[in-house]
């Protein structure tokens, strides 16, 4: 039993035991059993933090229902080995090696240096702070509609879907009607900004804070990962602001009917969402071609390592970009913030970017035939291919944005996503591991020859 088996299995176990109780009577509002596909497909998604549904959550599932799927979205947001591991400090169990070495494969990042104990505490004080905060700010404007103790209930369930990149909500048009409210967006964009950048990120925000609070002599010194993460996130919410605002500004089912501080608000909330959120302020359906096709490259990127969010992360994509750099300069080495980026790392960005496409063309394939054999004339009278890979890569980078189709597929579609949403979750090279098992390092050297590339 690897870590990478482990890490893999302990996600199966919670989907099982998530759908398991999605199917009982408690947790539809009739009352009624829950057809297995569609527990299986909601619990997937909530503890992959996807988002992706085939009913709606607000009026399907009762109370207790929507607090499994609550659960299930923080226990998937925090990972299975960080919430496993705050289990077992709880209970006063010994931590050893394993799970030190489990946590550090969980988060992809070698940063567990000191106590490692103090930094579950720490990621588990971060998450509660962070969703308590955006609970309190949602609890104002919701309280205007809804009673109290409803109004507190769609507060939290939104918050903790928000800081986890889930995109559950509780309302039928997800945040279209509060597409105008400063609070709502202002909560929901920094949850997900935030809970997308990773904890080592937050964790050296805090400590640069703390230097500066209590006026050290000592510098502080921000690592590789958090200049790449930071500088990389901030230039695509921008980018993805402008572009969308530009885009859908004359469309009249999206940007049109409003104003220019709500289209600027809708612009900014749609390039944030669609950083593995799933929350949408305006019709996705709507959208224009250009739009979808900037939707779903803002979601094949996704958010950074070791934050709640999926996709190739944004690490990925600048080591790649900058060493496209290096090559048209001519160099043999890349350097980003005059670091040498390891050749490993580099192999691994590539890596990841192959595996992903041929994950997403794959499934996208095998849906579209899927549909095509079971009724032909599917794609002229419902959707077309390009709405079945828009769907496919919302499900891979776990983001939950849909043009609507999700529901029409056929069950053995629905089980494409759910394969899809937890390879998203878990990793593609976790899951080959898990499969292949821990590689062997090779103890030959063989002679180099090049070849003709490009």
């Amino acid at each position: 039993m690897t870590i990478a088996r482990t890490i893999c299995l302990g996600f199966l176990a919670v989907i099982a035991v998530g759908t398991l109780l999605l199917m009982l009577p408690f947790s539809s509002h009739d009352g009624s059993w829950t057809n297995p596909i569609i527990a299986l497909f909601t619990s997937t998604s909530a503890v992959c933090v996807t988002g992706l549904v085939v009913v709606d959550t607000g009026t399907y599932f009762s109370f207790w229902g929507q607090l499994v799927i609550m659960l299930l979205i923080q226990v998937g947001g925090l990972g299975y080995m960080t919430t496993t591991t705050f289990l077992i400090l709880l209970i006063g169990r010994r931590f050893d090696l394993r799970q030190k070495l489990a946590i550090q494969e969980s988060f992809d990042r070698p940063f567990l240096h000191g106590n490692s104990q103090s930094l579950i505490r720490s990621i588990i004080a971060t998450t509660l702070l962070f969703e308590l905060a955006g609970a309190m700010i949602m609890l104002n404007v919701f309280s205007q509609k809804y009673q109290t103790l409803e109004a507190l209930w769609f507060a939290v369930f939104h918050s903790i879907s928000a800081w986890n990149n889930a995109g559950f909500g509780l309302l039928q048009d997800s945040l279209v009607s509060y597409q105008s409210s400063f609070s709502i967006n202002f909560a929901i964009t920094m949850l997900i900004i935030f809970g997308g950048i990773g904890y080592q990120v937050i964790i050296e925000m805090y400590l640069f804070l703390s230097h500066k609070i209590t006026r050290k002599q000592e510098r502080m010194i921000f690592s590789l990962n958090f200049k790449v993460v930071t500088s990389t996130t901030l230039l695509l919410l921008i980018a993805g602001t402008i572009v969308f605002l530009l885009i859908e500004y004359n469309n009249p089912d999206t940007l049109a009917p409003l104003n220019f501080k709500d289209k600027l608000l809708a612009a900014w909330f749609q390039s944030v969402t669609t950083r593995t959120a799933g929350f949408n302020s305006i019709d996705i359906s709507q959208m224009t071609i250009a739009g979808l096709f900037i939707t779903m490259g803002l979601m094949f990127i996704g958010a950074s390592p070791s934050g709640t969010g999926g996709g190739i992360k944004t690490t990925t994509l600048r080591i790649l970009s900058d060493c496209t750099r290096s090559v048209l300069r001519g160099n043999d080495e890349v350097v980003m913030y005059k670091r040498e980026v390891p050749i490993s790392l580099v192999l691994k960005a590539v890596a990841v970017v192959f595996g992903s496409t041929n994950l997403v063309v794959l499934i996208t394939f095998s849906i579209s035939f899927i549909e095509a054999s079971l009724n032909p004339d599917f794609f002229e009278v419902n959707f077309n291919s390009l709405q079945v890979l828009f769907e496919v890569i919302s499900a891979f980078a776990t983001v939950g944005l849909s043009t609507g189709i999700t529901a029409s597929l056929s069950p053995f579609s629905q089980v494409l996503l759910v394969l899809t949403m937890y390879t998203g979750r878990v990793g593609v090279l976790l899951l080959m591991a898990a499969i292949v098992g821990d590689s062997r390092r090779r103890v030959i050297q063989y002679p180099e020859e090049t070849l003709l590339v490009g």
